[in-house]
């Protein structure tokens, strides 16, 4: 359902006619908008280079956003989007023969610093409805890591990534700068590698003294918004 919703917006924002400019080039365009960060997630899960049965579930999140836009012409701009998420996390399945069988283990909670920079195409509809699609870079960086009541440690490696935006601006004063109504989509890939210290957890039970479970997780969300944006 949430690669439908990114394909049908997308698809609806490139079949808007010509008309006039939308914007001038040199313009700023500031929007603030409520997100719903939505995790499309799974993970690989490994001990000592032994596959190990099991996944992730990471939690969805809603929380306000900042994003900063500039018209290099009419058409083209760039957007850095700003915000942090936090996210619940468990391991999801997890098997260990003798210990552990399809059991949710819980890994605590991780704030999520994603900055995103796309370049954008908008369309000229000669109208008040301003589609645009766009793509590009996304670093995503971890902090604030709890583990929760059952790891010793857990690490996160920051990324680097690609995304996909679509989305249109609505003008709410009729004119080409001031306010506008916004709605966006974007499928952003964040696939950290992790790193889960259970040697307290499972070591006495398997006899060693350290366990240490490698995942190579894909969070890979798609974010949705709405806000308001205002362009001078």
């Amino acid at each position: 359902m949430k690669r439908s919703l990114l394909a049908g917006l997308m698809a609806a924002s490139a079949l808007m006619g010509a008309g006039h400019a939308m914007a001038e080039p040199g313009d700023w365009m500031v929007r603030g908008r409520v997100i719903g960060v939505l995790p499309d997630e799974g993970a690989d899960l490994s001990v000592g280079g032994t596959a190990l049965p099991g996944s992730v579930d990471i939690g969805d999140q809603y929380v306000p956003e900042l994003d900063i836009t500039y018209f290099f012409t009419d058409n083209i701009a760039a957007e850095l989007i700003l915000g942090v998420t936090p996210h619940d996390v468990k391991a999801t399945a997890v098997t260990v023969p003798g210990v552990l069988d399809g059991a949710t283990v819980d890994l605590g909670d991780v704030w999520l610093l994603p900055p995103t920079l796309t370049l954008q195409y908008h369309f000229d509809t000669g109208s008040a409805f301003k589609p645009y699609v766009g793509a590009g870079v996304n670093a995503t960086f971890f902090f604030n890591e709890d583990e929760g009541a059952v790891a010793d440690s857990i690490e996160y490696d920051p990324t680097v990534g690609f995304a996909l935006q679509a989305g249109f601006d609505y003008d709410l004063d009729g004119q080409e700068g001031g306010w506008a109504f916004n709605a966006d989509v974007k499928k952003v890939w964040i696939e950290p590698d992790v790193t889960v210290d259970l040697s307290s957890a499972l070591g006495p039970s398997l006899g060693v003294e350290k366990v240490k479970v490698n995942a190579d997780v894909e969070i890979n969300p798609v974010i949705i918004g709405l806000g308001l944006g205002y362009r001078f």
